[in-house]
């Protein structure tokens, strides 16, 4: 073989070598970015539920003080009923 051969084969071989290392990297950095949009994903839709979750507390705390919400705990949370209120009881539950 000729020292021009010899060349030729290593430029190959480093062109091949240099070609599967851009691919190796371009696929191992293709499977984070998915990951990383997935996590993303996830972290938007707790916000999201987080945000919902702000607004009905907000909500309680701006009707805390009315009467109605007042009523409304006394007989969920206490079994009180106001005087002469008929009270249904559900058998199937």
């Amino acid at each position: 073989m000729k020292n021009k051969d010899i060349k030729f084969i290593l430029k190959r071989i480093l062109i091949i070598a240099i070609a599967i290392y851009v691919t190796y990297t371009f696929f191992s950095q293709q499977k984070s970015l998915n990951m990383y949009k997935a996590d993303a994903k996830y972290y938007l839709e707790q916000i999201e539920q987080e945000e919902e979750k702000k607004e009905e507390l907000n909500q309680t705390k701006n009707n805390i003080n009315s009467k109605d919400y007042i009523e409304e705990i006394a007989r969920e949370k206490l079994n009180m009923y106001l005087p002469n209120e008929k009270v249904y009881i559900d058998i199937n539950k």
